[in-house]
This record gives structure tokens, sequence and C-alpha cells, in this order.
């Protein structure tokens, strides 16, 4: 299987935690049923995880030349921080969301990211339906550089205060409930690459979700 590609019991995993009365998928089919009726997503459906340095020396992985991914929320940006148990931080390059998960083992990073996206979207409230299209439309990864300065200066200001909200919440090792407490805090954050529209990452997630419903 290839380094990101969604395994079969994964997908067993999301369809049995977010299959219900508004939303569906099926790995064998490739297709979504819901309020809006049925839509097929391709097989190829990818997105472009963009890693700090100091992170991609820890993949190690095959890097290409960065591309728009088929995502709602876009490319994804990550970065690594030094906790123990280590954690990595990824932004949303649309949203700016933030997404705190475990980082070990690194490799598996990408392929366990849509899991974890999944956690925090429902988080925010977000409907079953758009997660699970979401997850679906990151069934492979590649990975590239960073590109975008902006995002970048998102992602650092992130982690100087998820120390602070480390301290608050007394983050322990295996305590993922924290890390999703911590995100949901971060995506309260007002950011200046957002201040022409929604303000914050959290507020920018449900305009994308509003506008993907409408479509």
């Amino acid at each position: 299987m290839n380094e990101g590609q969604l395994s079969t019991n994964k997908l067993r995993l999301l369809n049995e935690r977010f299959v219900g009365g508004s939303c569906y998928f099926r790995s064998e089919a490739g297709s979504f049923g819901g309020r809006a009726g049925r839509r097929t997503l391709s097989f190829a459906a990818m997105f472009h995880l963009h890693c700090t340095k100091k992170l991609l020396d820890r993949i190690k992985p095959e890097i290409v030349a960065p591309e728009p991914s088929d995502t709602a929320l876009g490319n994804w940006y990550a970065t690594l921080l030094f906790w123990k148990p280590q954690v990595a931080l990824l932004v949303s390059e649309r949203t700016l969301l933030p997404v705190l998960m475990p980082l070990a083992p690194a490799v598996t990073l990408a392929r366990r990211l849509p899991a974890q996206l999944a956690l925090v979207l429902r988080e925010h409230g977000v409907s079953s339906e758009f997660i699970a299209q979401e997850v679906w439309r990151m069934d492979t990864v590649q990975y590239a550089k960073t590109a975008n300065r902006s995002v970048v200066g998102i992602l650092n200001e992130f982690v100087k205060q998820a120390e602070f909200w480390l301290a608050a919440y007394a983050y322990e090792k295996g305590d993922d409930d924290d890390l999703l407490a911590i995100s949901a805090k971060l995506a309260e954050t007002p950011c200046s690459p957002l201040y022409k529209g929604p303000v914050s990452p959290d507020k920018a997630l449900h305009e994308i979700v509003k506008a993907g419903t409408q479509t």
C-alpha cells in the first residue's frame, strides 16, 4: 500500500464511526450518498503535505513539486513539537485550521492524519457527510517542501500558543483528548491572513462547510 493510502480496515472504522442517516461511503464503490444525492469520487484523490525541514528529515519521503490538493481544506502544512511525547502540528492552507496529533511513528503521520482530522472536525460540529468526503479525498499523500510563508508564519505562531495551552491542559502521554482540546483553542485565534474574511480558522472552516452544502 502506498504511503498515505487508507487501509481497508481504516475505511471500515471511519465508515462505522460516521455512517448514519445523513451519509455513507463505500471503499469498493468509491461513492457517497446523502441528502444531496450520490457523488462519485476518484480513487486517485490526493492531498499535499508540506513539511518543515526538521519533519522531512524525520520522515525522509519522496519530495514532489507542490500542486493543489483534491480536498476542500486544501494543502496541509506540518511541523513537529519536541514535547514528551513528541507531537505533530498540522495546518490547513485554505482555512488555517490546526490539528495536533501524536508524531510517532513519523513515517505513518500522513496515513493517520485523516482519522485525526475527522475527530477535530467533529469537535467543531462539522457534518458527518463533509467529514466522510474530506477523509475520502485524503486517500493518497504527496510530500512537498513549505512554500507559503504566511502559512509557515501561522504554523510558528501556533507552536508558541500550543506551549501555553500545553501547560493549561497539563498534557500527559497518551491523552489524545487534550490534543483535541488544544487544537480547538488554537482554531479560535484571529489570524492575519483571514482578517478580510472569517478572521479565525474555526470560522473559516464553517464557511467552507457551508459553501459545500450549497453547491
